[in-house]
């Protein structure tokens, strides 16, 4: 081991409180130690942040982290300053005043690492900072660097500024580029349009062995969640969760829904005005709130460790978004869970954000279009994810250009038993009952007809006169809608119409009806039984994750600690996790330090909050 990373570990036991660097952090923190410039690949809670801000503490003169969201920011600057390190942020949030004194501080030497977004690059005000003779640039992390990418989900135009604020400094700062979610092209496009020199690349996977993956396709979404929400205990544990949502409509109906359901629940989307936005986001990372109901308007850079479960409550995009924002549960490393929902009008939604979209217009016309057609290709993709009876995770994997195995044992579809089942019957008669019809209706009544329904619609409008009437009366209703799901998924037929859906037969479907092809799916095996969740699961749900790996005497003094850190985190104003995490705390209840000495030994515990912090939790732990 070298002399520099000696010297980083000691860093990272004094102001972290770990006493070893992760998978893929030491020759990421090397590299640029030694110099060179870095693309770190590394997904959400792999500890990216620490890969720039240890060399930060060890290199001379500032450091520079180009971020790209306030709430980015003011987490990454506030869990700095809890650490005692010296960093500041630059942004709008800041008043003129405050500003122009985090400015003058920094020229002074008072910040080590200082945030600042991309449009502020540009600004005079800041280049008067960043070229005053008084200032030494020695690195420059580019944080969420696949916002530099036209291909990439978050494309930020202020980001292709970075490379003149290069340009212009005296000198060349080393500089790191750091992503979660990277596609190989979005991987060249980082490379070079950030012109980055003689780079080492790491990447390190983007596996994350403790989430559990599912996608369900309920009949009844809301109805699905509540009870999701109540099997786990989470309408009496403490553990959070983040409901994502595709419209402010919706972040509305299930928030509001939910709270008269009685769960603890708050909001974000940008309809919302700036003040109740902050307030909402602090009372859910605060923890006065357990569960957040938000657009994709909320979450990157929030470093809230123990959320336990993402639902996204409509289809996403692109796999990229999904990723990211599934990727902000567990983040602690403890087992949480990533649910899907899917529904056909999901796609709908998202064709029509794509096609109307405006994030890109600043873009050339002819590129608009390409970014168009590639942002409709990764919709397609995210719609292959739903509708893959193979392992989920492994097609993560595969999408981001790394091998899986074809069974993770922690997936919906791994734990799943399927069949193999020809379809061709059903789906010709489905496909053949659309081609009857004089006029479009919903896949419900589609189903009606084909099933034998004798609803008074059914009757009152003769659709038992439908060729097809009852063919499949022998079919449950459930399967029948799977199948016309994996209809819809094979293009054969189109749901249409935003307000009031119909399911239209496509050229695609005329085609295949008039071919002799068999039509083979894979379908879950019927049961008569839905399998419940154990006793102990459900309870190790209500204690919290990591308080279930206790003993009962344990469990209790991990609580009266959870007590004080509340406490302390209440004066501080900041929020519980910065005070100490969940597992340092299991860690204390453990090890039972007596001394301060003992104390360092638990990981989590460094030394600037041994000082602040140590004496009032041994009080506890030598009572407990």
């Amino acid at each position: 081991m070298s002399k520099a990373i000696k010297k980083a570990e000691k860093i990272l036991k004094q102001y972290y409180g770990y006493d070893h660097f992760r998978e893929g952090q030491i020759p990421v923190i090397e590299a640029v130690l030694e110099g060179r410039d870095v693309l770190g690949i590394m997904p959400t809670g792999a500890g990216k942040s620490v890969c720039y801000q240890v060399p930060a503490l060890m290199m001379k003169g500032i450091t520079i982290v180009i971020s790209p969201l306030i709430s980015l920011m003011k987490d990454q600057v506030g869990t700095l300053n809890q650490m005692g390190v010296h960093a500041a942020f630059l942004n709008s949030s800041l008043t003129s005043g405050q500003y122009y004194k985090a400015l003058q501080l920094a020229k002074q030497g008072r910040y080590k690492i200082i945030y600042v977004a991309p449009e502020r690059l540009e600004t005079e005000s800041f280049l008067d900072f960043a070229l005053s003779e008084q200032v030494q640039i020695s690195f420059v992390a580019v944080d969420e660097a696949h916002c530099v990418s036209q291909w990439g989900q978050d494309f930020r135009p202020g980001y292709l500024k970075i490379l003149d604020f290069l340009d212009r400094l005296p000198y060349r700062p080393v500089v790191g580029a750091y992503t979660a979610t990277a596609t190989a092209e979005v991987r060249e496009d980082i490379l070079d349009i950030l012109r980055l020199q003689n780079p080492y690349v790491e990447t390190t996977g983007f596996d994350r062995g403790n989430l559990f993956f599912a996608v369900k396709k309920p009949v009844d979404k809301y109805k699905e969640l509540v009870s999701y929400l109540k099997e786990k205990g989470y309408d009496t544990s403490g553990d959070s969760g983040i409901i994502y949502c595709l419209t402010r409509k919706s972040v509305e109906q299930v928030s509001f829904d939910l709270r008269n359901e009685g769960f603890s629940v708050t909001r974000y989307h940008a309809g919302l005005s700036d003040e109740e936005r902050k307030e909402n986001q602090e009372n859910f990372i605060y923890g006065k709130r357990q569960i957040m109901v938000a657009t994709n308007a909320f979450g990157m850079g929030i470093d809230k460790p123990d959320v336990r479960f993402v639902i996204h409550y409509n289809m996403p995009k692109n796999m990229e978004s999904y990723y990211q924002e599934a990727g902000r549960a567990g983040r602690d490393g403890e087992p949480s869970e990533c649910i899907l929902y899917y529904e056909p009008k999901d796609v709908r939604t998202n064709r029509l954000f794509i096609e109307n979209g405006e994030e890109n217009s600043e873009l050339a016309e002819e590129t608009r279009k390409i970014v168009k057609e590639r942002d409709l290709d990764r919709l397609k993709q995210m719609t292959f994810y739903c509708f893959t009876s193979e392992c989920l995770r492994q097609y993560i994997l595969n999408y981001f250009g790394e091998k899986g195995s074809s069974y993770c044992g922690n997936c919906l579809n791994c734990q799943t038993q399927f069949e193999e089942v020809d379809i061709t019957l059903e789906a010709n008669t489905i496909l053949r009952c659309l081609d009857a019809l004089d006029w479009n209706y919903g896949a419900a009544t589609v189903i009606d007809i084909v099933h034998g329904g004798k609803s008074q619609k059914i009757l009152g409008k003769n659709l038992d006169k439908n060729p097809e009437y009852a063919v499949l009366s022998e079919r449950t209703v459930p399967r029948l809608r799977q199948i016309l799901r994996e209809l819809q998924f094979r293009e054969y037929v189109e749901e249409k119409g935003e307000q009031y859906p119909v399911i239209c037969l496509t050229p695609e479907g005329k085609a295949f009806m008039k071919t002799e092809e068999p039509l083979i799916m894979k379908l879950p095996k019927e049961e008569s039984e839905k399998k419940s969740e154990s006793k102990e699961k459900k309870n190790r749900r209500k204690k919290g994750a990591v308080a279930a790996e206790l003993s009962e005497k344990d469990a209790e003094l991990f609580e009266s600690l959870r007590e004080l850190r509340r406490e302390i985190a209440s004066e501080e104003k900041v929020p519980p996790y910065m005070v100490f995490a969940d597992k340092t705390l299991a860690g204390m209840c453990v090890m039972r330090p007596a001394t301060r000495d003992e104390m360092l030994e638990v990981s989590g515990v460094g030394e600037h909050k041994l000082k602040k912090y140590g004496d009032r939790f041994l009080e506890i732990l030598r009572k407990g």
